[in-house]
């Protein structure tokens, strides 16, 4: 994913159980609910699921943590091998186990086993901190991050550090980037009255000030992360893109994963938290830490929601017998003709999807120097206009391929061109779909808008 250095995750692991089932009567001798086991998951917790998540899209991660020679820990070491490498440090006793009973998908009680307390920590330890391009201490309260601490106090100055704390773990070393607290246990550590925005944002201005870090971003769930720093200047909240329905166990992880592998690749703290909420969103609607398919034996990538997914989206307005529209471009640089079509396809239907070209696919069709957005740009442009449902990124010269898996009813372009120039009108037929033309804003290109802006840009020539 990157060829800098890889991310170093620090902290406990834990080995999470669920045992799912279904509760339909109570038990005879209490009123407890008895519940019918369907399904029985155990997955690496804690670091060890902050590290894993890291670790999607093929991203260098490496482990630093206490692990026995229990059977919990022989598991962690199992589930881990292959997406993490593991430095470890003795552990004295067993592996913590947190097992959840969950009923219908809703916990119905919590049982923790084991624990132990860390070693000395070796000169691997030193050695992966050292060539760390991020860092993140997972704490957990079961103290590894303590036993590392001289060593994480050490690369502070040159390296980002996201530390996410626990009321009963260590106090973050001074000089972190960001500490991440959600909203328990910022009031935890720092208690008040209230969960106003103003209360958190008061809380997080005085840890920062409290941990010497130079950011602290309180997560509140729905609400998305409070960015505060010491002092008493204006917080920044960055909500989540959409409300997420679904298991939050891990949901932290996710987030404080995502926000310090985006400060590895240079990301500002801003928008490496953008990055982190928008993550914990798509992973608490894929399914939270529970959802099989983050255990698969090749880490998927990170997980497009249904809102989000173009064949989602497609696929539930077909089922309730609605209208797909599509539309296909480039989107370089949006303009008031690219918006005037959009707004005019999704009249037509239901939905409308936009097959996007690639990178390369623009730069094969547009010649040197283009695009000039890359396509993350154009796709959370595109994302962002009330007229889009969802974009379809495709890679060939043409968007055929993609719209044989959509499918859509209607497939729409401007009024440049004719409806039998269109090498797409004879694929739509195939499933009884219709290519149509629609009336264009004239004289907006973005070929027009660059050259402009590169007169612009350039400076005067002096009077000879």
């Amino acid at each position: 994913m990157t060829g800098r250095g890889p991310l170093v995750v620090v902290g406990d692991v834990l080995l999470d159980e669920d045992i799912e089932g279904v509760a339909t009567r109570l038990s005879p001798d209490a009123p407890a609910p008895v519940v019918d086991v369907t399904e029985d998951r155990r997955h690496p917790g804690g670091a060890g699921l902050a590290a894993a998540l890291a670790a999607r899209g093929g991203r260098e991660v490496v482990l630093v943590t206490a692990l026995g020679d229990d059977s919990a820990s022989e598991a962690v070491r199992r589930d881990l091998r292959g997406r993490v490498r593991l430095v470890e440090i003795p552990l004295k006793g067993s592996l913590p186990v947190k097992t959840r009973v969950l009923a219908s998908g809703r916990p119905l009680v919590r049982i923790d086993r084991g624990g132990g307390t860390p070693g000395e920590p070796d000169a691997a330890v030193r050695e992966a901190l050292a060539q760390a391009h991020a860092v993140l201490v997972a704490d957990y309260g079961r103290h590894t991050a303590g036993a590392v601490r001289e060593h994480l106090a050490a690369v502070v100055p040159r390296t980002p550090l996201v530390w996410d704390p626990h009321p009963r773990g260590d106090t973050p070393v001074p000089g972190a980037r960001l500490v991440t607290p959600n909203a328990a246990e910022a009031s935890a550590l720092c208690p008040g009255d209230g969960d106003s925005l103003r209360a958190y944002a008061d809380r997080a201005a005085r840890l920062a000030e409290r941990w010497q870090a130079a950011g602290v971003a309180v997560t509140l769930g729905d609400r998305g992360a409070l960015l505060a720093r010491p002092g008493n200047g204006t917080p920044m909240l960055v909500p989540p893109p959409y409300r997420a329905s679904g298991d939050p166990c891990g949901a932290g992880d996710c987030f404080a994963a995502t926000t310090a592998a985006a400060l590895a690749d240079g990301a500002l703290p801003e928008e490496a938290l953008q990055r982190g909420v928008a993550e914990a969103a798509a992973f608490v609607s894929a399914g939270g830490a529970g959802n099989p398919a983050l255990w698969r034996t090749s880490p998927p990538p990170p997980a497009q929601t249904p809102r989000t997914d173009p064949f989602a989206v497609a696929e539930q307005v077909r089922a309730r017998g609605g209208t797909v529209v599509a539309t296909g471009g480039c989107f370089d640089l949006l303009h008031a003709g690219h918006v005037g079509l959009l707004e005019s396809a999704r009249r037509i239907g239901d939905c409308l999807i936009v097959c996007l070209n690639s990178d390369s696919s623009v730069a094969r069709l547009k010649g040197p120097g283009r695009p000039l957005n890359t396509v993350a740009d154009r796709v959370r442009v595109l994302e962002a206009l009330g007229s889009v449902d969802a974009v379809a990124v495709f890679e060939e010269d043409t968007p055929e391929t993609v719209l044989k898996r959509l499918r859509p009813d209607v497939w729409v372009k401007g009024g440049d061109y004719s409806v039998q120039d269109l090498p797409e009108a004879e694929a739509l037929r195939a499933w009884g779909g219709q290519a149509v033309v629609l009336p264009y804003l004239d004289g907006r290109s973005t070929t027009v808008l660059a050259r402009r802006a590169a007169r612009a840009a350039a400076p005067p020539v002096p009077p000879s």
